[in-house]
């Protein structure tokens, strides 16, 4: 994982470059969160129902995208934002869900800034770009993500 540029573990806006890549930790999906998580917040059968998901277009039960993008924002606070002084996210963009993601696969991935525009509120807009990817490397996710991160002359 990239470092902050300075003595201070907090990692401001300024310290962030374009181009600066993070490394994100894993996460396994397991049968019971994929379930769990699909009877909370996306009971759609073929979420719930392995029979119906069997005979359905991808062979079995596959995680919401919603549990995806939980995951990776789990993954990206963890290994990257909690060291950042955000203020406040602005957007996720562009979502693309790659392929599906299935009980027992390990998710991990990266976050890489794409752009810091500082503004006279003392912030600056931070872009990243972030995916995740599958126990055999591949893609399951991409996305953009907005957050307005402090500068170094806006703190407290």
């Amino acid at each position: 994982m990239q470092q902050p540029r300075s003595d201070d573990p907090a990692v401001y806006a300024d310290d962030l470059r374009i181009g600066d890549t993070f490394q994100l930790g894993s996460y396994l999906v397991t049968r019971e969160d994929l379930l769990g998580f699909a009877h909370q917040w996306d009971p759609q059968i073929f979420h719930l129902d392995e029979d119906v998901a069997t005979e359905g277009h991808f062979g079995g039960l596959i995680a919401s995208g919603l549990h995806t993008l939980s995951i990776y924002q789990r993954l990206a606070v963890l290994a990257v934002f909690q060291n950042w002084q955000v203020i406040a996210g602005r957007s996720f963009r562009e979502a693309k869900f790659l392929r599906p993601v299935r009980a027992e696969d390990t998710l991990t991935g990266t976050v890489r800034v794409e752009g810091v525009v500082p503004d006279a509120r003392e912030r600056a807009l931070v872009t990243t770009s972030a995916e995740l990817t599958n126990g055999a490397g591949r893609p399951v996710l991409t996305l953009l993500v907005d957050a307005y991160v402090m500068t170094r002359s806006g703190r407290a």
